[in-house]
């Protein structure tokens, strides 16, 4: 119990007159609060942070490899590119030029006349200028059966030029209250495509050029 007694009775104001052995307990507590309050103060925020950037090198490691190994790849990316663009204006100088668009358009009228299709509204739109081709739509109001209809989607794929024609807010019904022998009334929207000439490439390009300038 000398251990323990050493500790009662001690003066406050007097610590030099202590017992060895609580001067030398004190002095140990004294060490110990100090590295535990260092730590927390000092060396556990070190600790995050020394984490924290040994994700982050992982991560910058990780992005070095992926970009390392796409500029390795980069001169085959430029030649698949470069081949990719030269399927692409041949594909489409498949297309209709703008020469051939009128004539185009009285084919696939004429198409759908042949396939026994009645045109009540084969009408024409303006035409909207796209990247690197022209889209024009026509309005249609057609009377045929499935049969005809049939016969005209064969009749245009089978047209001398390459056609695209897609169909847009189309509606199919019966004619009147009845399938009166299977005939039916188209109506909605088709759009078909051209491809732009070089003159009008630089010129969409330069109104492109001055509209991003504004």
């Amino acid at each position: 119990m000398s251990f323990i007694d050493d500790f009662s009775g001690l003066d406050g104001n007097n610590p030099g007159g202590w017992p060895s052995t609580v001067k030398i307990t004190a002095v140990v507590a004294l060490v110990v609060a100090i590295l535990v309050g260092g730590y927390y103060v000092f060396v556990k925020d070190m600790i995050v942070r020394l984490e924290s950037l040994q994700k982050k090198e992982v991560e910058l490691k990780n992005t070095y490899s992926y970009k390392y190994q796409k500029a390795a790849q980069l001169d085959a990316y430029k030649a698949q590119l470069e081949e990719m663009e030269i399927i692409l204006q041949s594909m489409l100088r498949q297309l209709p030029s703008k020469n051939e668009m009128s004539d185009l358009i009285v084919d696939v009228s004429q198409t759908a006349l042949a396939s026994g299709i009645e045109n009540e509204l084969f009408e024409p739109g303006a035409e909207t200028l796209k990247d690197f081709y022209a889209e024009k739509p026509i309005s249609l109001k057609m009377k045929g059966n499935y049969h005809e209809f049939g016969n005209f989607v064969s009749g245009v794929a089978s047209l001398p030029r390459v056609v695209i024609l897609t169909m847009h807010d189309i509606s199919l019904k019966p004619l009147g209250d009845s399938i009166q022998g299977g005939r039916l009334l188209l109506e909605g929207t088709a759009k078909t495509y051209r491809y732009l000439d070089d003159e009008e490439m630089v010129n969409l390009e330069t109104a492109k050029a001055k509209g991003g300038k504004k």
